[in-house]
């Protein structure tokens, strides 16, 4: 397994050297300089501890459980594909690591029922949809953060992608829309607009608070 990985490593070194790559790495121990994927870990340990508790876990298990969480956080929407109206594929970290966005199957929501009546896997579905739940619920809520409403922020624009709050969602999956048109206020700054999503059939439209849900 060393020597594979040995020859693997340098594959890649000769291809990233020919096409002009510099790597910048981190001091050994100092995980604060990394903050902005250590930031990932965090949560990924904070909600797992919440869902996981005292439960005994296997090594089956856990990596189930894990691979599972690691869709859910590299499906997260980071900007659009394309400017195309129609088009609603997004840019996620998953397409750095396998070249396309990641997904699940989606499974029963077994939340409601107890957990000592459900076999292993129903178990380890129940995790994750409990971590899902939560941990998409407090990624959305760092985007609306009030303290940026003192200041004047950029209006939205005909045409924007935006993400929508749909607690009905399973794991990694996401709500997006395009705006189609703006409501301004008295004082010239838009706090709702009219939306299209991708399942909308034509004529539809809905109605959403800029500052709220999208």
């Amino acid at each position: 397994m060393l020597k594979a990985a040995n020859f693997d490593w340098k594959q890649v070194q000769l291809a990233t050297t020919n096409i002009g790559t510099k790597w910048n790495f981190i001091p050994p121990a100092s995980p604060h300089f990394g903050g902005l994927w250590e930031a990932g870990v965090k949560s990924v340990k904070f909600h797992l501890k919440r869902i996981v508790r005292n439960e005994t876990l296997t090594f089956e298990e856990l990596s189930t459980l894990l691979t599972q969480i690691e869709a859910c956080l590299n499906s997260r929407p980071l900007c659009p594909l394309s400017d195309n109206f129609e088009d609603f594929a997004i840019l996620t970290p998953a397409h750095f690591l396998i070249g396309t966005s990641s997904f699940l199957v989606p499974e029963a929501d077994i939340n409601d029922e107890k957990i000592t009546h459900l076999n292993r896997w129903n178990k380890m579905q129940a995790a994750v949809n409990s971590f899902w739940k939560q941990w998409s619920g407090e990624y959305l809520s760092r985007m609306q953060r009030r303290p940026k409403w003192l200041h004047q922020q950029p209006q939205p624009q005909v045409g924007d992608l935006v993400l929508l709050k749909d607690e009905r969602l399973p794991p990694s999956q996401w709500a997006l829309a395009r705006i189609t048109s703006l409501v301004q206020g008295a004082d010239k700054l838009t706090r709702v607009v009219t939306i299209k999503t991708k399942s909308d059939e034509d004529g539809v439209e809905n109605y959403v608070h800029a500052g709220e849900e999208c």
